[in-house]
């Protein structure tokens, strides 16, 4: 079982239910933070940390004694991170999204690749919880490579809970992708419903199952609920907007340590997860 946890806007709560569900399992559980420009969970979880691997993306580097300035490299790139002015060839290896076509229709085999630092990935543990994270080297734009690579070492025989970045572009899109279920994580504010709203649509082109759980409940209106009537969104969860939870999130506290209760709720909640899709509703 594979579960993205994703909002259409930061702040909604996303971490907050990432760790507290992978807490919460008393099965074999990995939690993946695949906010890789920002991770965070593991200033909640604490976990003891193994090895820092790095990862690159392979870029291409020209020989200028073989290259005869042909541009077919040029023409084929479509993201114009390879451009051939006069005898020059210019590389925007920032630009480049790995692809190798470059390579392959250069006829005097001029063009190698070479690897583009992209940032680290860390494993860690506590207790019976695998964590896994990516940190995208400061000024790098391009985050999915990595996202890829952290989920890539995954253990399938585990259940796998993922820290998705907020938004819809395509680093969630990412995370998301072959995944058994997205739950979204909202609050019940204009702001919220509005990214929602972009976030649900996301999700309707990936075909997943998904399911909503509403943060800061009792704040704001009811048409974050309205709205998730209307679009058959199931509401899984309800998180009050509560001075204690908010205090203890503050202070980097795990809430079904700081409240036990809510750790009944949130095994609930995988249950019911489980159940959608041992049904196989797409919604």
């Amino acid at each position: 079982m594979i579960i993205s946890i994703a909002s259409g806007k930061g702040g909604t709560g996303k971490t907050m239910m990432a760790t507290n569900l992978a807490l919460s399992l008393s099965a074999d559980v990995q939690l993946l933070d695949c906010d890789v420009e920002e991770p965070n969970c593991h200033l909640f979880i604490n976990p003891k940390y193994g090895d820092v691997e790095t990862v690159t993306t392979p870029v291409p580097e020209v020989d200028d004694q073989k290259c005869n300035g042909c541009g077919k490299c040029s023409e084929i790139c479509q993201f114009k991170a390879i451009v051939v002015i006069g005898e020059t060839v210019m590389i925007f290896p920032e630009l480049c999204h790995s692809c190798g076509g470059c390579m392959v229709v250069c006829p005097e085999n001029a063009i190698r690749e070479e690897g583009r630092e992209l940032g680290v990935i860390q494993k860690g543990t506590l207790g019976k919880l695998e964590f896994i994270y990516g940190k995208l080297r400061v000024g790098e734009a391009m985050s999915p490579p990595l996202i890829r690579r952290v989920r890539s070492v995954a253990d399938p025989g585990k259940i796998t809970i993922i820290d998705a970045p907020p938004g819809t572009s395509c680093p969630v899109i990412t995370s998301m992708r072959g995944t058994d279920f997205v739950l979204l994580v909202t609050e019940p504010t204009p702001f919220g419903l509005h990214d929602l709203k972009l976030a649900v649509e996301a999700v309707k082109l990936l075909d997943i199952p998904r399911g909503l759980v509403i943060n800061r409940s009792g704040i704001g209106d009811g048409k974050v609920k309205a709205y998730a009537q209307n679009e058959g969104l199931p509401i899984l969860m309800e998180i009050p907007f509560d001075r204690q939870i908010a205090e203890a999130y503050s202070k980097g506290k795990v809430l079904v340590e700081e409240m036990p209760e809510y750790k009944e709720k949130f095994c609930a909640l995988y249950h019911e997860i489980e159940k959608i899709v041992s049904d196989g509703a797409t919604l």
